[in-house]
């Protein structure tokens, strides 16, 4: 019995076995998050490396910028500005050597006005010349004349300028409303009236050297003219005299052709007058 059931397992199992031969066995089924988690470190990774190249990058290129030469010279007219704005007169008191008398009071409004609009003044300045300055460097540029170093210092100065109007408009308003509309107005009209200024002190250093040299120039043209007029007086004059001159006297025998016909007119009359006499004196 126990021989019959074994050898039908063993049958069953053999057919099985052909039966089924090819298929691989089942392997369990992954998760959700297990199929998810390799993409999303993915990301991560990269993420990571792009932020740590981007920072690295971003700092190297601010220290570059930190050690470049600035375009413009310190700016004075700011700073004059802010150590008026800031100056405490308790502190000045307080630092002085007993003196009472001296007392500093606060800085008049009239003249933070006045070193704030020197500081538009000087801006504007500056921005002109950036101004003029970009379209020059960015054909030099294209065409590898100028390097990058100077280009990054152009564009670190517009910067700079950008943040200095945008304070000083913030300034403005403090003093008055609507006073940051028009103050580079009213310091765009103070630079055209000393570019004015300068121009017309140019002209008149070079007056006189203007005044000798069209002194000498009109004295030549005034010496050529009247150089032209002899010329062209002299030839009538010539021949006026040419002319009016007599004609060449030919003598013979010691008289001369006038006198001929001087003779010639006055002997017939004369010759008449002496025979009328002689005939009255003999009718007498």
């Amino acid at each position: 019995m126990e021989n019959g059931t074994n050898s039908s397992s063993n049958s069953f199992n053999s057919s099985s076995n052909g039966t089924f031969e090819g298929v691989p066995p089942l392997q369990p089924t992954k998760s959700f998050w297990t199929n998810l988690l390799l993409p999303a470190l993915y990301l991560i990774i990269v993420a990571a490396s792009l932020y740590t190249f981007s920072s690295t990058y971003r700092k190297r290129q601010l220290a570059k910028t930190a050690k470049l030469e600035p375009w413009f010279p310190p700016h004075r007219q700011r700073d004059v500005y802010l150590s008026l704005l800031h100056l405490d007169p308790s502190e000045q008191a307080g630092s002085g050597d007993g003196d009472s008398e001296k007392k500093l009071s606060r800085v008049p409004d009239s003249v933070l006005k006045a070193a704030l609009l020197q500081r538009a003044l000087e801006d504007i300045k500056r921005i002109v010349q950036l101004r003029q300055a970009k379209p020059a460097f960015q054909t030099l540029l294209q065409r590898g004349s100028v390097g990058d170093e100077l280009w990054q210092r152009l564009l670190r100065a517009e910067q700079e300028m950008e943040a200095e109007v945008k304070d000083v408009v913030n300034e403005a308003n403090a003093f008055a409303p609507e006073w940051g509309q028009v103050i580079f107005q009213s310091a765009n009209e103070m630079n055209q009236n000393l570019l004015i200024k300068q121009r017309m002190a140019e002209l008149q250093d070079t007056l006189e050297a203007e005044k000798a040299w069209w002194d000498k120039k009109r004295a030549g043209i005034q010496s050529d003219f009247m150089k032209e007029l002899e010329e062209a007086d002299g030839k009538p004059a010539e021949e006026a005299k040419a002319a009016a001159a007599p004609p060449a006297i030919n003598k013979k025998n010691g008289s001369s052709d006038d006198d001929a016909v001087i003779v010639e007119a006055g002997g017939p009359a004369q010759a008449q007058g002496g025979s009328g006499k002689g005939k009255k004196k003999g009718k007498k």
